[in-house]
């Protein structure tokens, strides 16, 4: 069995068991032929002097390495599942130390001001403040968000329904002023958008279809422009407000964990870390003896 066909049994094996993501999927399938490349061998033969010399080849961020690891950790132990090989050449290799980043994330009035640049007199400005509304109601993965169906929103009981990583599902309730949004959406602006077409997507795009990842990052980054915010932003720095200004707010972090749908509430303290970093930074800036 050659290195590609290894690699498309271990990743429809991963998917299966696992219920990774697509985009989990590609990045891995991604790191593998890249390995592979640089092997020019059987990937089963490779050692964990072979994996400590690619790393050193590529001179790869802290990040990128711990994902790689992490990958072909989870390969080479599905091969001695299948008895391809008996121990696995990443067993004595650890992950690089990260220093930890604080995401980017927008204050309540940057959030605003991203919002209310969208025309709420136009299809493209109905849809898009909803979809926008909603993604910061509700702190939504943008994959969460593009892939909602008709029958994952409730507006009359006010919640919808997520199925988020490993297709774990959450419910989550909508605030009032994205229900409105998503009201004028249905009634004014999807009918336009699907046309004569039928699907139970629910964010549409200009042809009737699903809107896309892409096509969504392209029209936030434009709205960002638009309303002069000079940050790094994508639709996961709504995800980001979203959890903070919660946190902020005195909400509990268990809930916010729930909320996020994080399987590890460590994964959720690092808005705990914003909140500390702006605390100092205004005891800095005011206090007297700051």
């Amino acid at each position: 069995m050659d290195n590609t066909e290894l690699i498309d049994k271990f990743l429809d094996h991963y998917w299966l068991s696992s219920g990774a993501s697509q985009n989990t999927l590609s990045a891995y399938r991604s790191d593998l032929k890249l390995f592979s490349k640089w092997l020019d061998s059987d990937l089963s033969h490779a050692s964990n002097t072979h994996i400590n010399d690619y790393f050193k080849h590529r001179q790869l961020s802290a990040a990128t390495q711990a994902r790689i690891l992490t990958c072909l950790r989870i390969f080479y132990q599905y091969l001695i599942t299948q008895q391809a090989i008996e121990a696995n050449p990443t067993a004595r290799l650890h992950h690089p130390k990260q220093i930890q980043k604080l995401p980017v994330f927008l204050n309540i009035e940057e959030v605003d001001q991203l919002l209310n640049t969208t025309d709420k007199n136009t299809i493209f400005g109905m849809r898009d403040r909803a979809m926008l509304e909603l993604l910061y109601s509700c702190g939504l993965r943008v994959s969460e968000l593009i892939n909602l169906n008709y029958h994952n929103i409730n507006l009359n009981e006010e919640y919808i329904r997520i199925h988020g990583k490993v297709n774990k599902e959450r419910i989550l309730p909508m605030g009032e002023v994205a229900i409105d949004y998503l009201n004028t959406y249905e009634l004014k602006a999807r009918p336009f958008l699907l046309k004569s077409g039928q699907t139970d997507h629910y964010f549409l795009s200009n042809r009737g279809s699903g809107m896309s990842r892409q096509n969504f990052f392209y029209i936030i980054k434009a709205y960002a422009l638009k309303a002069g915010i000079d940050k790094p932003l994508s639709p996961h720095t709504l995800r980001h407000a979203f959890a903070t200004h919660l946190v902020q707010q005195g909400a509990d972090l268990r809930s916010v964990q729930l909320m996020l749908g994080h399987s590890d509430i460590s994964t959720t303290q690092i808005y705990t870390h914003i909140q500390n970093v702006q605390l100092k930074a205004q005891h800095a800036k005011h206090h007297p003896r700051g």
